[in-house]
């Protein structure tokens, strides 16, 4: 997909499909109505309007710049000086910059109302525009990968501002193996507005439009997957078996929809010489396989000391032989029924991010103040959560749907650590201010832990803490054991997908068999819940981005624990580590912790902090 759109669309991925929360009917109308007032998006640091003159001015600008940057650059790449290629490359971020910012500013307008006909025309208009106008920048990369190593280790050299550079021509030139002609680069440009992105807007708006019939009510998705988080059993199966047959009902589309994204990633993929069909995002990552593979390997060993142990004592507790997939995320028998008024949320938050650096908390306030969060559930608002980076002269936009309870706080707590992240990386510009995705969950995990930790510390009631800590041994789960078998099921599909087109019965097949692995034995499995995989966003939007998460929670486990060893200079460094965004490797971002993450041991070290919670759960027992 063209780059500069690629940055720039919101991503509603969160770590697991359960929602923050959706009004359902007229009580949770009054519940919403207690949580005080909820803050709106303002949009007008991107653009006034989407007919303002300036998104207008903007729009022009950029379709003249593409075609007149490629007349001064196309074909002289290589016999540029070392100021004039620095002048080139500042450029082509300006351009990045405008594309971003405009393709931002469509898009989540768009996601604050997906069923608004308009704001769907207008995104897509504007992804077309930008398509086209970009697309004279196809040469850029592919003319840089041509030039001599030599050459352009002697123009950095040169050029020190120039050399601020070298770690995006280190990622860009990992891809000169792989990249096509230029020809078939532009193609492939022009088209991904009718390909991958146009059946990523298929699946969006056909499960946006789904509706379930629960106890006489009509619910979208995110409210009849938010049941599976209420108390009464009865609900919660009512949900499930709702979702099935409607799932059921519709798993012809979806089986065409990821039959097409797999085999058209598939072909990409053998045209430019990928070797795996996870490769291309590890490159992306910029982290190595083998290093991937040390991390899946480790959880899955893992799988019955953490989650089907845990898992077990969740059935005992709930006094049933075996869950059913509806129990996963069923709150405690003890846990508090509590409502978190925003006011309250936000300081929680606050005082966290405070407790650990008054810098931390300043960089947070403004999203709170300012209109940087939209929080509020409504009529055809995106579900989920996401931090936005939009471009790096303006800043991040936070999307939350907040119904107050524990889990939406520790969402918020999330998305402004993302926040936080990407006001400090902005410095480094656009081409080096998007930090990869195995990194990118190290700041949002980081402040979930910072505010998990404050509550626990506060509360002495045993049931209450009981109640805490099973909801973050569940959180971890569900961030870790889940995301990787989400990623054993995307392995298993792409390579399966390779021998021909998958029947809703082979998807299915393959879901049921990885979700018995990673749950266990405490598990029974419902008719219909083969069919599950369907609603996922992530195996549509970004194959194989989930192991990401797993990756930021392993991490942000050993970090912490460092942090209360007392590790020097610790919060320094943490910052340091934030603020250079994309340009420097993980080994170079963590060599100041002393932490190594080709050592297959690193991740095992992570996942004990989640076994020792269980132990600390199994304790309560005696």
């Amino acid at each position: 997909m063209n780059t500069a759109i690629a940055r720039h669309l919101p991503q509603i991925l969160r770590h697991e499909e359960v929602p923050a929360g959706i009004i359902r009917d007229k009580s949770e109308l009054e519940i919403a109505a207690r949580l005080g007032e909820l803050p709106e998006w303002d949009l007008s640091d991107l653009y006034p309007a989407p007919d303002s003159s300036a998104l207008e001015d903007d729009l022009a600008w950029l379709k003249k710049e593409g075609p007149r940057f490629a007349s001064d650059y196309q074909g002289k790449l290589a016999k540029l000086s070392a100021d004039d290629f620095l002048g080139c490359i500042r450029r082509y971020e300006k351009i990045q910059n405008v594309a971003g910012r405009l393709v931002s500013y469509a898009g989540l307008r768009y996601f604050q109302n997906t069923l608004d006909s308009e704001r769907a025309k207008f995104y897509g208009d504007i992804q077309d525009q930008v398509t086209v106008a970009t697309a004279p920048l196809v040469f850029f990369s592919l003319e840089i990968n041509a030039i001599e190593e030599g050459h352009l280790d002697a123009l950095m050299e040169e050029n020190a501002e120039l050399a601020r550079y070298r770690p995006w021509f280190r990622r860009l030139r990992k891809l000169r193996p792989y990249q096509l002609s230029d020809e078939l680069e532009r193609f492939l440009h022009d088209q991904s507005v009718v390909g991958h992105a146009a059946w990523n807007r298929l699946f969006d708006e056909q499960t946006a439009a789904l509706e379930f019939e629960v106890d006489g009510q009509t619910l979208n998705l995110e409210a009849t997957l938010d049941l599976m988080t209420e108390k009464d059993r009865s609900r919660r199966e009512a949900g499930a078996r709702a979702m099935a047959g409607v799932f059921q009902q519709e798993i012809q589309l979806y089986s065409r929809i990821m039959n097409t994204i797999i085999k058209e990633k598939e072909i990409e993929d053998r045209w430019r010489g990928f070797s795996t069909p996870q490769l291309s995002r590890h490159l992306a990552n910029d982290v190595e396989p083998e290093v991937v593979e040390a991390l899946t390997d480790a959880v899955k060993e893992c799988y019955g000391s953490i989650s089907h142990r845990y898992y077990s004592l969740k059935a005992r507790w709930l006094g049933l032989e075996k869950l059913e997939v509806w129990d996963r995320n069923a709150p405690l028998p003890e846990a508090p029924e509590e409502l978190i008024e925003w006011e309250r949320a936000r300081a929680i938050v606050l005082e966290a991010y405070g407790e650990f650096s008054e810098r931390m908390e300043a960089i947070a306030r403004p999203f709170f103040e300012k209109g940087w969060i939209d929080a509020a559930v409504k009529p055809g608002k995106a579900t989920g959560a996401f931090a936005h980076p939009t471009v790096t002269n303006v800043h991040p936009y936070i999307l939350l749907n907040y119904l107050g309870k524990p889990r939406d706080v520790m969402t918020l707590a999330h998305e402004l650590g993302h926040g936080v992240h990407q006001v400090l990386a902005a410095e480094q510009g656009e081409l080096l201010a998007s930090t990869p995705l195995t990194l990118a969950e190290t700041a949002s995990v980081f402040g979930e832990m910072l505010t998990f930790r404050k509550i626990l510390a506060a509360t002495e009631d045993r049931a209450q803490r009981k109640a805490l800590l099973a909801a973050k041994v569940e959180d971890q789960i569900n961030t870790v054991i889940r995301q990787i078998a989400f990623y054993d099921f995307e392995s298993r599909m792409h390579e399966a997908r390779r021998k021909g087109e998958l029947t809703p019965d082979q998807f299915g097949a393959m879901w049921i068999e990885v979700q018995r692995e990673s749950l266990g034995p405490a598990f029974d499995f419902m008719p219909g819940y083969e069919n599950f995989w369907a609603y996922i966003p992530h195996f549509v939007h970004a194959p194989f981005y989930v192991y990401a998460y797993a990756f930021g929670d392993s991490l942000v486990n050993a970090l912490y624990a460092l942090y209360q060893e007392g590790h020097p200079d610790f919060v320094e460094k943490y910052f340091e580590m934030l603020k250079a965004g994309g340009s420097k490797h993980h080994s170079e971002l963590l060599a100041p912790f002393g932490l190594d993450l080709s050592d297959p041991g690193f991740w095992k070290k992570g996942l004990g902090l989640i076994s020792s919670f269980i132990d600390e759960l199994e304790a309560m027992e005696d």
